[in-house]
């Protein structure tokens, strides 16, 4: 770490991570006054930072912090890296926070610290209704590893983390715990925020860089160096956590109990993207499966992956408060890193991508019937375990998605849209009736799809089990969009898990579109 009046840098982090590996893991303290630890969520929530007390960085951000009680129960070390000399060590007050109805009147040690912190930004453009120079929150840091950012315009929803360790194993998930950052103060005009951050966990330590450009979109950079303790079988990079309860066509799983509910649909992500060589992957979430589930798919090398809200009009939600239709979207990215001296010298590759380079995106999705309950997890797994003595170094962008097409996702592929299926009895009755064969209704779109009929464009289907029938591809020219509609007769007797559907479109034998790959 920084050594006297040194500024803390990543590479300085980055050995502290080293350092912490090489040692017995010490968790972080949990200890907490029992007027803390007794709280429940809503006199949690009742804990206000006081924006008069929020930390001014350069004109355009500020921060402000988050008291510890609750499930918030670990301190996290706090600190601004001025522009020169040591960093600045943020120090608890209980002045900074409105304590609320329970807490009145009551202080706590000055070594009680912080659960975690938020930054707030004045977005350039100020549209109606918005005082210019006023910040708003869009990024949050708190709890474990997580994080949540927001475009301009949009509402929080899915979360990032810096790792998933053992998403689904038998043996249960490993949370690893941010347990300092360090806010770098920006220059007086800088509409970009750097915070460098030390990950710690019984598994592994991690120095991480996290480069904020605020906006619509907003897009992070993030460096990280992570050095094992152990062998990690699954440590999933880069990974995204979201909710998805039901969507266009109920949960989606085979026989799964429908819902009671006002609402159509109620989820803050849709569907999962993922680009690997020339091909891009949409598969529609699922819920409502008997046993948590995880799908892989396979990546040689990653190109990205997201988990994406597309439904983004409010008549599918109908929710007035949630707004799930501004909920943003997430697009990870893999990067290049910077050549170190050491690898130029050892004639190693300094690509980060390479930490990206073979694996798989795996996707778990865990039945719910609570739209509190974060039940979707996507990550990259590379192929090759983590071990001790090997450390990792990986870089990728994270940038929101709102409406698309968007430019963070790159070709000019068609995007899935919707996902509809119901009896296929209803259109292309049999005798005697046959109540297994389900009709898909697969819509497309994009700006690159004929504009009218085509006989050029045709659906190219597939499944893992059972049999497709009679697909057509159709224009829709209420949309401007495209259809597949095909049928699926499931074999006899059906299998246990999911069978996997595909399902995309050409033209002139070229694909146009984005391959449909959903679990019927």
């Amino acid at each position: 770490m920084a050594q006297g009046d040194a500024p803390v840098t990543f590479e300085s982090v980055a050995a502290e991570a080293e350092r912490l590996a090489a040692a017995p893991y010490a968790a972080p303290a949990e200890d907490l006054p029992p007027a803390l630890a007794g709280l429940d969520y809503d006199g949690y929530r009742r804990i206000v930072f006081r924006p008069a007390e929020a930390l001014r960085l350069g004109r355009h951000f500020s921060a402000q912090l988050f008291h510890r009680g609750f499930l918030q129960r670990k301190r996290v070390r706090l600190f601004v890296q001025p522009r020169t000399g040591a960093p600045r060590p943020l120090a608890y007050e209980t002045r900074l926070f409105d304590l609320g109805r329970g807490l009145e009147g009551q202080s706590f040690p000055a070594d009680l610290g912080f659960a975690g912190f938020r930054l707030h930004y004045a977005f350039s453009e100020a549209p109606e209704g918005r005082v210019p120079g006023f910040q708003e929150e869009f990024l949050v840091f708190l709890g474990a590893s997580y994080f949540r950012l927001r475009g301009d315009g949009q509402e929080y929803g899915l979360s990032a983390r810096g790792l998933a360790i053992g998403t689904g194993a038998p043996e249960g998930e490993e949370f690893p715990d941010f347990v300092a950052h360090w806010i770098l103060e920006p220059e007086a005009e800088a509409r970009r925020i750097t915070v460098l951050s030390l990950l710690d966990s019984p598994s592994v330590a991690g120095a991480y860089r996290f480069e904020i450009e605020p906006g619509d979109p907003a897009r992070m950079t993030v460096t990280a160096a992570l050095h094992p303790r152990r062998p990690i079988a699954r440590l999933g990079l880069a990974p995204l956590t979201s909710m998805f309860l039901i969507g266009q066509n109920g949960p989606g799983a085979r026989g799964a109990e429908p819902f009671d509910d006002f609402r159509p649909q109620v989820h803050d992500s849709d569907g999962l993207v993922v680009r690997a060589g020339g091909d891009r992957l949409w598969r529609p979430l699922v819920n409502g499966r008997p046993a948590p589930q995880i799908s892989a798919f396979r990546a040689a090398p990653l190109a990205g992956f997201g988990l994406m809200q597309r439904e983004r009009t409010f008549a599918p939600y109908l929710d007035v408060e949630a707004r799930h239709e501004a909920r943003p979207g997430l697009w990870v990215e893999p990067l290049d890193l910077p050549a170190r001296p050491e690898t130029v010298a050892a004639g190693a590759s300094p690509r980060a991508a390479d930490a990206f380079a073979d694996g798989a995106v795996q996707l778990f999705e865990i039945p719910s019937r609570e739209e509190y309950m974060d039940n979707i997890v996507a990550a990259f797994v590379p192929a090759a375990p983590a071990a001790p003595g090997r450390p990792l170094r990986l870089a990728y962008r994270l940038t929101t998605v709102g409406a698309e097409p968007s430019a963070a996702l790159p070709g000019d592929l068609a995007r899935v849209v919707s996902t509809r299926v119901g009896s296929a009895e209803r259109l292309r009755p049999t005798t005697p009736p046959s109540p297994r064969r389900r009709l898909y209704a697969i819509d497309f779109e994009g700006p690159n799809l004929p504009k009218e009929p085509d006989e050029a464009v045709t659906a190219v289907v597939s499944a893992a089990a059972g049999t497709l029938h009679d697909p057509v591809a159709a224009f829709v020219p209420q949309t401007g969009g495209w259809r597949i509609y095909v049928e699926w007769r499931p074999p006899e007797p059906l299998p246990a898990g999911d069978v996997v559907l595909r399902a995309h479109l050409e033209k002139a034998g070229r694909p146009i579109s984005e391959i449909w790959d959903a679990a019927a």
